[in-house]
């Protein structure tokens, strides 16, 4: 399946591009780390629905840069984030409880 798409953000890098000073061997010989970017891609919602992830695909994704006709930066600054997790907010008291019930129930 074939998927397209549109970039709509990056995230910080990481990678010997991105440190300070370049990775260096045990030999002293300076070598390069592979350098990653984050890219955030919003697919096509119709193929989506017709063909939906999975969890544990690969991909190969090619990314066309002919068209540069955009905006290098946002033009403004955004008053919420793109996206968030609200795995902090969570209460675990309850969880909590529950794991303690399991391990007295099976301490024997």
């Amino acid at each position: 399946m074939k998927y397209t798409g549109k970039v709509v953000g990056l995230d910080m890098g990481t990678g010997s591009a991105f440190s300070l000073l370049p990775a260096q061997n045990a030999t002293g010989n300076w070598i390069k780390v592979v350098q990653r970017l984050p890219v955030r891609i919003e697919l096509d919602e119709k193929q989506l629905a017709e063909h939906p992830l999975r969890i544990g695909l690969s991909t190969l994704v090619e990314v066309n840069t002919t068209d540069r006709d955009g905006e290098m930066l946002a033009s403004q600054v955004r008053s919420s984030p793109v996206y968030e997790s609200n795995a902090r907010e969570i209460a675990l008291d309850p969880v909590n409880k529950l794991i303690d019930e399991i391990i007295q129930a099976n301490a024997g």
